[in-house]
C-alpha cells in the first residue's frame, strides 16, 4: 500500500475518506471529436479532401475541365497508461473505512487528466499528415490571436482577445450555428473576464452570463476552466480557442479498472487503472490561441 497508508489508521477516529483537491475526470472529453480505434499503432483521424473551384464554360461542346482534388490525411498514435497501488492486508485490519473503492475513483480522475493533456498537447503541437503520417503541420502564427482589433500578448484575457478569435473562425468559414465552440482558461483568465463589464453587465447582452458566479458561457463561446493549460517563453497562458470537429481524441482503449489479488505481494489487494490514448488538431483553422499574462 501507499507509504502514507498509516495516517488514515482508526486512531484518525474518522470513518469517512476525503479525496483531497484535484481535477475529477476529464473536462476536455466532451468538448472534442472522440474516435474509438482497435488493432493500429497509429490510426487516421481523418480523410482530408481540400476545396476545389468550378470552371466558367467558355464555349459550346468544349472539352470537360479536369479538376484535381487536394486529398490529405491527419493521423493519431496511441499513448499507454496505467497506474496501480496496494492495499495491504495488515493495513486493512487497522482501518475503519474500506480504501479499494477510493482507490479506483482516483485512479480513474487521473487518467481523465492524463486525456486532457493529450487533447491539449495536440491542439499546438505539430500534427502528423500525408499518406503515412510522416509530414508534420505545425500549429500556424496565424492562428494566434497577437496583435488584432487591440488585442495584445501583454494583457490578460478580455473582450478583444475573444472578438479576435471569433473573427479568425468566421474568416475561416468555421459552421458556427452547427459546430460547437470551446476557450479554455484558467483561474487567472477567468478573473479576468469577471473585470470586463461586458462579459457581466445585462446592459451588454440579453441574457446572463454570470451562473453562481462563474462565466460559462459568452460570445457563444464555451469556457472550460483548466489549470493544465502551458505557457509560452514570455511565461504568457496559451488559451485555445477551437471548434468541436477542430481536434480529436483517439480511444484505443478506454479506462478500465480492476481489483485483485497479489499472491507474489501477500496477497494484498492491487488497484489497476489503465488506457490507451491519443489526441490530434484535425485543421489548423479551427484552433485558434489566445495568449494571455
Amino acid at each position: 500500500m501507499s507509504v502514507n497508508a498509516p495516517v488514515a489508521f482508526a486512531q484518525k477516529y474518522t470513518t469517512m475518506v476525503q479525496l483531497l483537491l484535484q481535477q475529477r475526470g476529464s473536462r476536455f472529453r466532451d468538448a472534442v471529436t472522440v474516435q474509438s480505434i482497435t488493432g493500429a499503432k497509429a490510426a487516421k483521424a481523418m480523410e482530408q479532401i481540400g476545396a476545389v473551384n468550378p470552371v466558367k464554360n467558355q464555349a459550346r461542346h468544349s472539352d470537360t475541365p479536369l479538376v484535381s482534388t487536394p486529398h490529405d490525411a491527419r493521423w493519431m498514435y496511441p499513448n499507454d497508461y496505467d497506474w496501480a497501488d496496494l492495499i495491504d492486508e495488515q493495513d486493512m485490519l487497522r482501518m475503519v473505512a474500506d480504501f479499494k473503492s477510493p482507490y479506483v475513483v482516483n485512479g480513474t480522475y487521473a487518467m481523465g487528466r492524463a486525456q486532457d493533456d493529450e487533447i491539449v498537447t495536440a491542439l499546438f503541437a505539430s500534427a502528423a499528415t500525408g499518406e503515412n503520417g510522416g509530414t508534420p503541420v505545425p500549429f500556424p502564427s496565424a492562428q494566434q490571436v497577437l496583435v488584432t482589433e487591440g488585442a495584445t500578448g501583454n494583457t490578460g484575457m478580455n473582450i478583444a482577445k475573444l472578438r479576435a478569435a471569433k473573427k479568425l473562425l468566421l474568416e475561416a468559414e468555421v459552421d458556427l450555428d452547427n459546430d460547437p465552440l470551446f476557450c479554455a482558461i484558467s483561474a487567472k483568465q477567468h478573473n479576468d473576464l469577471l473585470n470586463e463589464a461586458q462579459a457581466i453587465n445585462l446592459d451588454y447582452t440579453d441574457k446572463p452570463v454570470l451562473v453562481e458566479g462563474r462565466i460559462r458561457s459568452f460570445m457563444g463561446f464555451q469556457f472550460i476552466n483548466s489549470e493544465r493549460l502551458p505557457v509560452n517563453g514570455s511565461s504568457q497562458r496559451r488559451c485555445p480557442v477551437w471548434a468541436k470537429s477542430g481536434v480529436a481524441l483517439g480511444v484505443w482503449n478506454d479506462i478500465q479498472t480492476s481489483l485483485d489479488r497479489r499472491p507474489d505481494k501477500r496477497n494484498s489487494w492491487q488497484v489497476y487503472v489503465t488506457g490507451t490514448f491519443g489526441a490530434t488538431r484535425l485543421e489548423e483553422k479551427k484552433v485558434v490561441e489566445i495568449p494571455c499574462v
